[in-house]
């Protein structure tokens, strides 16, 4: 069942290597024995996803990505492995959708008059304030 993105867009199966490796930490006699923990492999440069997204994807700054442009994500939050296989892909989906979010251009604004004043006024305050935190002078 493919990894779907959004509407138009989804990563089939086969693009997709999931490993299940042992899982590290404590868990007992049964971390030893089982295989519960998963390695997600996704290659991005050779994936079927459109240009957009394998560029916004690579610029990133993220260790899980090597010079290759494997990603790899490595899930073992869980005691069974189709919780973990679970939690590698809902990671991989958000990884691509932070990604693909574009940011709305900052527009600068002036302050307005009245925070102006306002800004002034709680100087001229604080001002005052700390003036008479000075010595206290004798006028004789």
């Amino acid at each position: 069942m493919p990894l779907d993105i959004s509407n138009a867009v989804s990563i089939p199966d086969e693009e997709l290597e999931l490993n299940a490796i042992r899982a590290q930490g404590a868990g007992g006699q049964n971390v030893n024995k089982v295989s519960s923990a998963i390695h997600l492999r996704f290659d991005i440069p050779n994936s079927s996803l459109p240009e957009f997204y394998k560029e916004r994807l690579l610029n990133l700054k993220d260790s899980r990505i090597n010079k290759e442009g494997i990603l790899v994500i490595k899930a073992q939050q869980f005691r069974t492995q189709e919780k973990n296989r679970e939690d590698a892909l809902a990671r991989l989906l958000t990884l691509i959708k932070e990604a693909t979010v574009v940011q709305k251009t900052r527009r600068p604004t002036k302050p307005t008059r009245n925070s102006q004043k306002r800004r002034l006024d709680s100087k001229t305050k604080h001002s005052k304030t700390k003036s008479l935190r000075g010595k206290v002078r004798n006028s004789d």
